[in-house]
């Protein structure tokens, strides 16, 4: 897995081109003071032995905790390396990330799966506002 971590003062999107056609349709978003993970899922990151849904959410948790924020935005972004994970099992593993952040108290949302989006970012220019992990 490869994650570009932001923090954003403002992550918004409207969805722009659906890419799989059995996706629903998406509504556009607006989000203030997140931190918004940008995940490429790799064939192995989806396999039962793997740790990198748990290091994923760690990360997210650390990041926000810096910030002093509980909202976190995972979007998947398979523009980081060059394998992929097949798409409905990427999908699950971000919803059940979600879902532990949630458990955590964190307020989250996905970036509508499927979809490239027209972004409006604004970011500050910080150390802890854009982090790169592999996990």
């Amino acid at each position: 897995m490869r994650v570009l971590f932001w923090y954003c003062d403002r992550f918004d999107w409207t969805p722009a081109i659906k890419t799989l056609p059995e996706v629903p349709d998406a509504e556009p978003a607006e989000n203030r003071d997140a931190v918004v993970a940008f995940v490429h899922i790799e064939p192995q990151d989806v396999q039962d032995d793997s740790t990198a849904e748990t290091k994923l959410v760690k990360n997210a948790k650390w990041l926000a905790r810096k910030w002093e924020i509980t909202r976190v935005v995972l979007h998947s972004f398979t523009h980081l390396g060059q394998e992929k994970a097949d798409p409905a099992e990427a999908r699950a593993l971000l919803d059940r990330s979600q879902k532990r952040l949630q458990n955590a108290g964190y307020s989250v949302d996905q970036t509508p799966y499927g979809y490239f989006l027209d972004l409006a970012i604004k970011a500050p220019g910080h150390p802890l506002a854009r982090i790169y992990k592999e996990f």
